[in-house]
C-alpha cells in the first residue's frame, strides 16, 4: 500500500502560478512512476504529467506543455507540479497517483496507476 497526500491547490487568477506537492508514504519502494491527473466537473479524469521515479524522465499532456513542470525528490518521496501561466480551463481537482507498472509513455494511462491521493482543488478565475 502507498498513501499519497496532495497539497498546494487554491484559487488564483488567470496567468498566475501554483505549485502542487504530493508526498508518498508506505510501500514507496514499489513506486516506478508518479503522475498528476485532473478532473473537471462533468469530465473524465485526464493525464497532466508523469515522471519515471528512477531516472526522472518526464511526460506531459499537450495542453500543459511549456507551462507545467513535474519534478521529484526521491529522498523526500515527493513529486511536485509547478503550474505557470494558469488558464481557466486548468480548473479541476488535481490527483496524484503512483504506479508500480508504468515504465514510459504509459504513464499517461490512468489504469496503470495503483494508488491515488484524495485530490486538491485548483480554480483559475478569468
Amino acid at each position: 500500500q502507498v498513501q499519497l497526500v496532495e497539497s498546494g491547490g487554491g484559487l488564483v487568477e488567470e496567468g498566475d502560478a501554483l505549485r502542487l506537492s504530493c508526498v508518498a508514504s508506505g510501500s514507496v519502494r514499489s513506486i516506478n512512476a508518479m503522475g498528476w491527473f485532473r478532473q473537471a466537473p462533468g469530465k473524465e479524469r485526464e493525464f497532466v504529467a508523469g515522471i519515471i521515479w528512477s531516472h526522472g524522465t518526464t511526460y506531459y499532456a499537450d495542453s500543459v506543455k511549456g507551462r507545467f513542470r513535474i519534478s521529484r525528490d526521491r529522498l523526500a518521496n515527493r513529486v511536485s507540479l509547478q503550474m505557470d501561466r494558469l488558464k481557466p480551463e486548468d480548473t479541476a481537482v488535481y490527483y496524484c497517483g503512483s504506479s508500480g507498472r508504468a515504465y514510459g509513455l504509459d504513464v499517461n494511462e490512468r489504469d496503470r496507476y495503483d494508488f491515488w491521493g484524495r485530490g486538491t482543488q485548483v480554480t483559475v478565475s478569468s
